[in-house]
């Protein structure tokens, strides 16, 4: 077990720690879900550059990696939407997109194809992160000046889970017409 491959261990046992923490109602309960997701959003970022840059790249790491992100992602999300503070449809369309995407790799890692995440995907993912971090934290220091900065990102985080996941599809249409010719 190397390193970046414990860091997206790590990143799978934050979840539920995250959920604990953003639905008690404790003092400050949100402010330590959204530390506690950031740490774990984190650990995306800088599982994939230690496995790259010290050459761990494993099965374990190809197939946990994208998976505990979809996890993290949806499980805010969902938190979110239990809480009131965002709409089920905005959820659904960026959890809809991450199940259609990883269904696609499944169908491309069985004719030994790897898909790599397009700048779209990267833009999606930081829109996201952003959306819900902000969202967390009530909006601060936004909400100071009256500006809805966390509506405007999860607005943006669901246009960018579209684009990219249309452009996902685009790119890699070759493997559908492979696959649906067999």
């Amino acid at each position: 077990m190397n390193t970046a491959n414990r860091l997206t261990i790590l990143r799978v046992l934050l979840i539920p720690v995250f959920m604990i923490f953003v639905l008690i109602d404790v003092p400050n309960y949100r402010y330590i879900a959204a530390f506690i997701f950031f740490i774990a959003a984190l650990t995306d970022s800088l599982d994939g550059y230690i496995a790259r840059s010290r050459n761990q790249i494993t099965v374990f790491g190809k197939f946990m990696d994208p998976l505990a992100d979809k996890l993290l992602i949806s499980a805010a999300l969902i938190s979110l939407v239990e809480l009131g503070e965002i709409s089920s449809w905005a959820a659904m369309i960026i959890i809809a997109r991450e199940f259609a995407i990883t269904g696609f790799r499944i169908l491309a890692a069985a004719d030994g194809i790897v898909i790599a995440a397009s700048w779209w995907g990267k833009i999606k993912t930081i829109t996201q992160i952003v959306a819900i971090i902000s969202i967390l934290l009530n909006n601060f220091p936004f909400s100071l000046i009256g500006f809805p900065f966390s509506r405007i990102t999860l607005g943006l985080a669901v246009v960018f889970t579209i684009i990219s996941g249309i452009d996902y599809i685009y790119i890699n249409r070759k493997i559908f017409i492979e696959n649906d010719n067999k």
